[in-house]
């Protein structure tokens, strides 16, 4: 049997077990009648890899974990990715309403990221989509001067820019799209444009009260054809508990980052595929 196959069906389990505990807090569940169809789109601030609408209130601290298993493709020799994982570890405030700023660290390319997200305008009865804005610079700090003497700074340097468009077009069914340019100073292939134009989508589809089924993907329009390197799909699970989401997913990138998972994408479906969470802590 499949690798992956074996981890669906525990997840399936865990989902079960984990649907009987308490609800996230009341106010991310907080929908009148009178709200049809308005915020929130969706109830973690990422989709799977992608980013959502959802911003941080003000004053809100949020602590984000995502942890990507190696591929499952390894199979016991790393334990089915056990032993390669990469994990981000994010702190996120509201600084204003409808403004959040995050600062993070990967393992993969021992990246530092800072990002800020800001709500450009609501869906409401007269509004039809959410609008907001995401930006991110990222800095690698595995590259060493000694094995490279010309390195500068700016080298070390990667970004993201998106504007995030949603719809939550029924109590059960959102959806997302997202343009998004990605700069990356230190390309991995020396023939991949620097300047990368890319268009995201990703939704979310409410299977009870507690759970979702959560699906994003990117296309990469300056992708070579040479490249090794693929366009990211990710499709996962949210199961909300007392205060916490969790967030159970499968991608074909380890990379958690904007620039990582939207340009150098490693793995292929149903060969090379990460089995990996995000859990989110609100205080």
């Amino acid at each position: 049997m499949k690798p992956y196959i074996i981890i669906i069906i525990c997840t399936l389990f865990a989902v079960n077990t984990i649907y009987a505990q308490d609800d996230l807090l009341d106010e991310l569940e907080a929908e009148s009648e009178e709200q049809v169809f308005q915020q929130p789109a969706f109830k973690a601030m990422k989709i799977g890899n992608l980013q959502s609408t959802k911003v941080a209130a003000k004053k809100d601290f949020y602590l984000y974990v995502s942890h990507r298993f190696g591929t499952l493709d390894d199979g016991l020799t790393t334990f089915f990715g056990f032993d390669n994982a990469n994990t981000k570890i994010q702190l996120v405030y509201g600084i204003l309403d409808g403004v959040q700023l995050g600062v993070g660290r990967e393992s993969i390319r021992q990246t530092y990221s800072a990002h800020i997200k800001a709500r450009i305008k609501s869906q409401t009865q007269e509004f039809p989509v959410n609008l907001v804005a995401y930006g991110t610079a990222n800095v690698r700090t595995d590259l060493r001067e000694e094995q490279f003497p010309l390195l500068r700074f700016a080298d070390r340097m990667s970004y993201a820019a998106q504007l995030l468009i949603s719809r939550r077009f029924t109590n059960s069914f959102s959806f997302e799209i997202a343009p998004t340019i990605v700069r990356q100073n230190l390309v991995l292939e020396p023939f991949q444009d620097h300047n990368q134009f890319a268009l995201g989508a990703g939704g979310r589809i409410k299977i009870s009260k507690r759970m979702s089924i959560n699906a994003d993907y990117v296309f990469n329009f300056s992708r070579d054809e040479n490249s090794i390197f693929n366009d990211p799909f990710t499709i996962g699970v949210d199961i909300e508990t007392g205060g916490h989401v969790f967030q159970l997913l499968f991608s074909n990138a380890q990379s958690t980052n904007e620039p990582g998972f939207i340009s150098n994408a490693e793995g292929k479906w149903f060969k090379d595929v990460f089995f990996g969470f995000n859990i989110v802590r609100v205080f």
